[in-house]
């Protein structure tokens, strides 16, 4: 809604006429603080609503970057138990190599069947006569 020049005039001449020229001045000040209280209750909102999408935002990202759970029959190998048992020089040059992150040696049960199988059974039988035991 545009208004020109001839529409404002006439709505000030029919305020002039309504009000006097004595009211006149004081509804322009009121009109003025409410339309200034408006401006500035809508920017506050408007604020509001640009922090919470910030917010959500920065939930989504987070979400995004962590890294998802294991998927369910998976066997996850540390870097403490995959080491060697062996002189102190290996097991340093072992741990040198294993991996640092937790989710990299995450293996499942359907790639190898054998650890599905070592896992869900009981601890291995003890070695034989004549094999050298841990």
């Amino acid at each position: 809604m545009n208004l020109g020049f001839p529409e404002m005039l006439f709505l000030f001449l029919l305020a002039l006429l309504l009000f006097g020229p004595k009211k006149l001045p004081e509804i322009g000040r009121q009109v003025g603080r409410a339309l200034g209280e408006f401006k500035r209750a809508s920017n506050e909102l408007k604020g509001q609503l640009e922090n919470e999408m910030r917010l959500l935002e920065a939930e989504d990202r987070e979400k995004k970057i962590s890294p998802p759970p294991p998927p369910e029959n998976t066997v996850t190998v540390s870097a403490e138990t995959a080491l060697p048992a062996g002189p102190p020089a290996l097991a340093a040059e072992a741990a040198a190599s294993a991996p640092t992150h937790p989710q990299l040696a995450t293996l499942t049960a359907a790639d190898h069947p054998q650890v599905a199988v070592a896992a869900d059974s009981d601890p291995p039988p003890s070695p034989g006569p004549g094999v050298e035991g841990a």
